[in-house]
């Protein structure tokens, strides 16, 4: 059996290739990803040390507000499913646009918070652009069907009516792709999620 002198492992350890922040005392851990030097493009993102979310934050839409009422109880159910199809398909497109614009910086916070190589974390971005592009193009064919009746003189048609809210649980291994397979069509459905 092989017995080194602690004295050379420490050196080893020390100029070795893999040092690196693990390597440095426990406090440089807790530091927060936003102020290293090596995470700045996280503030490309619009990312700051503490982050107020989408509901109490500034994040807002732009145009008129729709609102749909429930029937039976006249209370407010959606805003989004009285848009007209197209017009849910190019929001639905402005949000592919955006991630087009930013999809390498996405593609390293899905790198960096799942442990994926980068090319697999700009994949799974491209993944959601893509569905988009799709969506868009579904958006204009979404009509349903006139179906002939047995009574004479008129048709049956098919329409979609849009359940409202949707919730969508992401595999951990792919949580843009999946998402984004099924936000995109949900969205030009009417639905929201």
């Amino acid at each position: 059996m092989w017995r080194l002198p602690r004295a050379l492992c420490v050196h080893a350890a020390k100029t070795s290739k893999l040092s690196g922040p693990w390597s440095r005392p426990a406090a440089f851990m807790s530091t927060l990803l936003i102020n290293q030097p090596q995470y700045a493009w996280l503030k490309e993102l619009g990312l700051r040390e503490e982050n107020e979310g989408v509901y109490n934050g500034s994040w807002g839409g732009r145009g008129e507000v729709i609102t749909t009422y429930c029937p039976a109880n006249n209370e407010p159910i959606a805003r989004v499913r009285q848009i007209p199809a197209p017009k849910r398909g190019e929001i639905v497109r402005q949000i592919g646009d955006a991630l087009r614009e930013k999809i390498q910086v996405l593609g390293s916070l899905v790198s960096l918070e799942m442990g994926k190589i980068l090319v697999e974390g700009v994949g799974e971005v491209q993944e959601y652009v893509d569905i988009c592009d799709y969506a868009v193009g579904l958006s204009r064919m979404i009509g349903g069907p006139i179906l002939p009746s047995e009574r004479s003189g008129h048709a049956l048609i098919e329409q979609w009516n849009p359940v409202g809210l949707v919730g969508i649980i992401t595999a951990f291994n792919f949580p843009v792709a999946v998402y984004g397979w099924n936000n995109a069509i949900a969205m030009i459905c009417g639905n929201v999620c």
